[in-house]
């Protein structure tokens, strides 16, 4: 039986306590071994057990530590992660990967020079929404797709006070929600012709971003990325329509707000999604009939079983480095069209050029 990897997690703040510690210690051959926060009395009231240290290099020098977790704010993401790889340690990077293309780029090459496993947390592969609509994909049952409006919208008319919502490197919607869209996106349909991005500020006292709209360009498709922090009446999560007709989708994936409130992922009923979509199916005469589209159960620690499998036995990660700069080299066109006001081109050997 082979020893279970010892994790060092950075960062103690939402992505730290909420996503990645639940997900390490509900993840069989991974312990949680060190987490870095300047606040030791909150990390032990949560884990006890658990070491904490206040400088992430005296974490990356300890040779008990096999695998770095980076859950700290975006604009450090680079800068530790090849810290971590330099250490000769495996990691793992909240998403955003990085702060722009060029800087995410420089992560990918530290990782090549090291020889260590990188991967970027993108865990909204493993929402339950999201199965649901990949499987229907695979399956044909939508047909020839020809829109997809991905929505992850939300209400939160006063402007909190947290690092994401002050200017500065990484902050922003785009920054924080557009990488999960982007990733599922590509997931679904490869990388696009094109970008077309309005990226806005809306709240009355906000510094950053907090709305966008986002279309991916594709022959034919057209996919559309929508988030906003003025929408009361937030509930679409995907609405997709093909020649073979439409499905729906309202409401979150349950699995952060089960996070959020202390639950243990795994346990009885984990990532079931009380609303399932709705599929409109065509039928032979050419109307539309409701048709039963249950969703799979989501489980965000695939991701992390996923890691372990990668390190202990060589298999591919489960988001690779080429995936996760496809989806900054999306990101960075988005803002490259906001500020310009054009459509930004893509080439079509994007995988080949963002590892250039």
């Amino acid at each position: 039986m082979k020893p279970p990897l010892q994790v060092a997690l950075v960062g103690y703040g939402l992505a730290g306590k909420v996503f990645h510690a639940p997900l390490i210690a509900a993840t069989p051959g991974l312990i949680l071994h060190t987490v870095v926060s300047s606040d030791a009395d909150k990390v032990h009231a949560d884990l006890p057990d658990v070491h904490v240290v206040g400088e992430a290099r005296t974490a990356f020098a300890d040779p008990a530590i096999d695998l770095v977790v980076i859950a700290s704010p975006n604009a450090t993401h680079a800068r530790l992660a090849i810290a971590a790889l330099q250490a000769g340690r495996h990691v793992v990077v909240d998403k955003p990967f990085a702060i722009d293309l060029a800087e995410a780029q420089t992560v990918a090459a530290a990782a090549d020079a090291s020889g260590r496993m990188l991967a970027a947390f993108h865990n909204r592969r493993w929402d339950a929404d999201f199965l649901a609509l990949r499987a229907l994909l695979a399956a044909g049952d939508l047909g020839e797709i020809a829109e997809v409006h991905s929505h992850f919208d939300r209400f939160r008319p006063v402007v909190p006070d947290r690092w994401r919502e002050r200017t500065g490197p990484g902050a922003g919607l785009w920054l924080d929600l557009g990488p999960h869209l982007v990733d599922q996106a590509l997931q679904l349909f490869g990388m696009p012709d094109a970008v077309q991005a309005d990226i806005a500020i809306q709240r009355a006292g906000a510094e950053v971003d907090d709305f966008f709209h986002v279309v991916l360009r594709y022959p034919r498709l057209r996919v559309v990325l929508h988030a906003g922090a003025l929408v009361p009446g937030a509930g679409l999560r995907f609405a997709v329509h093909g020649t073979g007709g439409s499905w729906f989708k309202h409401g979150l994936d349950p699995q952060e707000a089960a996070l959020r409130a202390g639950g243990v992922p795994g346990a009885d009923g984990w990532g079931v999604e009380p609303a399932p979509g709705r599929r409109l199916a065509l039928a032979a005469d050419g109307t539309l009939l409701d048709a039963p589209s249950p969703n799979p159960a989501g489980d965000y620690r695939a991701f992390y079983s996923g890691v372990r499998d990668a390190i202990r036995d060589g298999a591919t990660p489960p988001v690779t480095v080429d995936e996760a700069l496809d989806v900054m080299r999306v990101l960075q066109a988005g803002i490259d069209s906001a500020r310009t006001g054009r459509v930004v081109a893509l080439s079509a050997s994007s995988r080949a050029e963002t590892r250039a």
